[in-house]
C-alpha cells in the first residue's frame, strides 16, 4: 500500500513492495472482507432496478460458484472464458475462477464471432460464462472450439433456440440454479504469487491478439497505480466507477479488484451506449467519491452545460489514462469537479506505471506524469540502453517488477521480442525531463488508439480480406477530435467488384459482427494499390504520412 506523502519524493523513498509468497486474488478481494456487512457493490441495470452485495455475499456466491466450476471437471491452470458486460456474475465468476486456482479470460461482451473464436481458442478455455447474447454468439462457432466443456449462462436462455447446436449431454447450465444448489464452502487453491491467474489479450500489430499472461500478483502490483492518482486511496466513504468495460484492464484491474482489495464499494453499470448526461447522474446519485473515466469520456461529458444544475455529485478524485490530456481539460475539470484529473500511463502487459498524484506534485498539461514509486521506468534505446534526459526513445519498465506479465500465452517469440535485456519495451516513445515527468511522443508501432481502445490493424485487415469483394486491405489511425484516431481501411476490391458507398457499408457491417463495434472502419477509402515492401509487407506508416500532408493540405 502506498503511505501518504507530504511529496513525491517521499513517497518514492517510503514506498516497498509487500509481495508474499503465496497469495490469491479472489482470497484477497473477498474473504478478507467477509466478517462483516460492508456494501462490496451496487449494480444498476438499465430500466434503473438495483442490486446490493456485501463482501460476504460475494464471499459465499464465489465460493459457491467454485465448487460448481470443480465439479464440473475444471482443474487448476484450466482457463475460464467470461464472457459479460459489467454486472454481479461477471465478478463473481472472475473471484471463483481465481479461488479455483483457474485462468480467468475476460472477453468484451461486443465481440463478433470471429474475435471470440480466435481467443477461446487460442487459450484452450475448458470453461465459460455468459448470457444469452454470448451465447448466440458462441452457437455459431461451437463446433470449432473442442476444449470447452462447460457453459454456464447467467440470464434464461437455457433450452433456447441458440441450445440447438450443442450436444446431448454438453446442454449449458443456467448460472444461478447451479450456485444456488452448491455449498458455500470452498477451501481455496494455495497459490503462489507467481501462478497465472489471468489472460488478457491485447491488440498487436502483425499477426492475431496476443493474449497476456498475468500472474496473481499483479493486483498487488496495481496498487500504488491506483493509490497514486486516487489520492491515497482508501480514504473514509470512498466508492469507485468507471464506464469502463470489466473485460478490459482498466476496468478490472485500475477499478474493481484494487477497489475490493481495499474493501472499497463499486458501482457497476454498463449502458449500451456511454451518455455523458446520465454519467453525472450516476456519480450524483450513488456518491461515487472516486471515478476512472477514459479521455473520450470526459471529452464527450464536457458537452454538457451547467451539469452541476441538475446533478450534485461530490468526487475526491479522478483519474484517465489512454491519451494525453491537454490544458483545456484538464481546466475544464477544475471548473466542473473542483479537482485535478490526474493522467496515467500504462498497457495491458505493464499497467500503471507512470501517474500524477496532485496532492503532492504540480499536474503539467501534456505530460504523462512521473514514475509510480514502486516501478523503475526509463526512455532507452532499441538495444536496451538508458537515455539521456531530453532524448526521444522507448518507453520502458524494469524488470522484476509485480505489475508485469509473465508472458504471451503460447508465444515465446513475441514474449522475448518485447524485451531488450531487462527492460520491457512498451512500444510507446516518451522522452523524459529533467525533473522526471515523461512527456509522451507516440506510438513505436501502428497500434490504433480510438475512444480508450488500443486495436491492432492486424486483426482488422484479417477479417476484410475475409469479404468476397475485397482483393487487398490496409488499417490505420487518423486524427478524431473525440476518440483521439478513428479506423481508416484502404481497399482494394477485386476486378469487376463496384467501389461505392453500398460496399463501404457492407465492409463496415463486415467487421463490426465479426469482431466489434469499436474496431469496425468508420472511415473506408478505395485505392488501386497498397504500399509494400519488397518483401510484401504493408507499409502503414506511408499511408498516415499520406494522410498528414493530406490533412495539412486542407489546414492551409
Amino acid at each position: 500500500m502506498l503511505e501518504k506523502a507530504a511529496s513525491y519524493e517521499e513517497a518514492v523513498r517510503a514506498f516497498r513492495w509487500r509481495v508474499p509468497e503465496f497469495f490469491n486474488i479472489g482470497v484477497d478481494v473477498s474473504d478478507k472482507h467477509a466478517g462483516t456487512d460492508k456494501l462490496a457493490l451496487i449494480y444498476r441495470e438499465e430500466a434503473g432496478t438495483e442490486r446490493r452485495f456485501t463482501f460476504r455475499d460475494i464471499a459465499r456466491l464465489s465460493n459457491r460458484l467454485a465448487n460448481v466450476l470443480q465439479a464440473q471437471g475444471l482443474k487448476r491452470g484450466d482457463r475460464l472464458g467470461i464472457l459479460l458486460p459489467q454486472s454481479p456474475e461477471t465478478a463473481i465468476a472472475h473471484v471463483a475462477a481465481y479461488k479455483a486456482g483457474l485462468v480467468a479470460v475476460p472477453l468484451f461482451a461486443l465481440f463478433g464471432a470471429e474475435a471470440l473464436e480466435y481467443r477461446l481458442s487460442n487459450c484452450g478455455a475448458r470453461g465459460l460464462v455468459t448470457d444469452a447474447v454470448g451465447l448466440s454468439k458462441i452457437a455459431a462457432i461451437r463446433d470449432r472450439l473442442p476444449d470447452l466443456r462447460t457453459i454456464l449462462i447467467t440470464d434464461g436462455g437455457v433450452g433456447g433456440e441458440a441450445n440447438l447446436c450443442f450436444a446431448q449431454g454438453d446442454q449449458p447450465l443456467g448460472f444461478w440454479p447451479a450456485v444456488e444448489a452448491a455449498s458455500d464452502r470452498f477451501d481455496a487453491e494455495r497459490t503462489r504469487a507467481d501462478d497465472p491467474a489471468l489472460i488478457i489479450y491485447t491488440s498487436g500489430t502483425t499477426g492475431q491478439p496476443k493474449g497476456a499472461l498475468h500472474a496473481h500478483r499483479v493486483l498487488l502490483g496495481h496498487l500504488p497505480g491506483v493509490e497514486f492518482p486516487h489520492e491515497f486511496l482508501p480514504q473514509p466513504g470512498d466508492l469507485m466507477w468507471t464506464p469502463a468495460d470489466w473485460a478490459w484492464i482498466g476496468g478490472l484491474l485500475d477499478v474493481l479488484l484494487p477497489a475490493w482489495h481495499h474493501g472499497i464499494p463499486v458501482l457497476a453499470y454498463r449502458a449500451r451506449k456511454f451518455d455523458p448526461e446520465e454519467a453525472f447522474f450516476l456519480l450524483a446519485k450513488y456518491g461515487v467519491r472516486n471515478a476512472f473515466l477514459p479521455p473520450t469520456a470526459l471529452k464527450l461529458m464536457r458537452g454538457v452545460t451547467d451539469p452541476r444544475a441538475r446533478h450534485a455529485y461530490a468526487l475526491r478524485s479522478i483519474g484517465s489514462g489512454g491519451e494525453t490530456l491537454g490544458s483545456e481539460l484538464l481546466d475544464w475539470g477544475h471548473a466542473t469537479f473542483g479537482l485535478t484529473i490526474n493522467e496515467f500511463y500504462g498497457q495491458t502487459e505493464c499497467n500503471l506505471v507512470v501517474g500524477n498524484c496532485a496532492g503532492i506534485m504540480p499536474a503539467r498539461p501534456g505530460l504523462m506524469g512521473r514514475a509510480i514509486p514502486g516501478h523503475t521506468v526509463a526512455i532507452v534505446d532499441d538495444a536496451g540502453n538508458e537515455l539521456p534526459d531530453g532524448e526521444p526513445g522507448n518507453v520502458a519498465v524494469k524488470r522484476p517488477d509485480p505489475v508485469m506479465f509473465l508472458e504471451y500465452w503460447r508465444n515465446p517469440e513475441a514474449t522475448r521480442a518485447k524485451f531488450a535485456g531487462d527492460w520491457l519495451l512498451t512500444g510507446d516513445t516518451a522522452r523524459r525531463e529533467a525533473d522526471g515527468y515523461f512527456r509522451f511522443q507516440g506510438r513505436a508501432d501502428d497500434v490504433i488508439t480510438s475512444a480508450g481502445y488500443r486495436i491492432g490493424p492486424a486483426e482488422i485487415e484479417d477479417c476484410l480480406l475475409k469479404h468476397p469483394a475485397v482483393a487487398m486491405a490496409a488499417v490505420i489511425g487518423v486524427p478524431d477530435p473525440v476518440r483521439t484516431e478513428a479506423v481508416k481501411a484502404f481497399i482494394v476490391p477485386k476486378p469487376g467488384i463496384a467501389a461505392d458507398a453500398r460496399l463501404v457499408s457492407e465492409v463496415q457491417a463486415w467487421v463490426r459482427t465479426r469482431l466489434a463495434a469499436h474496431e469496425y472502419p468508420r472511415l473506408v477509402e478505395f485505392v488501386d494499390t497498397l504500399p509494400m515492401t519488397t518483401t510484401g509487407k504493408i507499409q502503414r506508416k506511408v499511408l498516415r504520412e499520406r494522410e498528414a500532408a493530406k490533412l495539412a493540405k486542407e489546414a492551409m
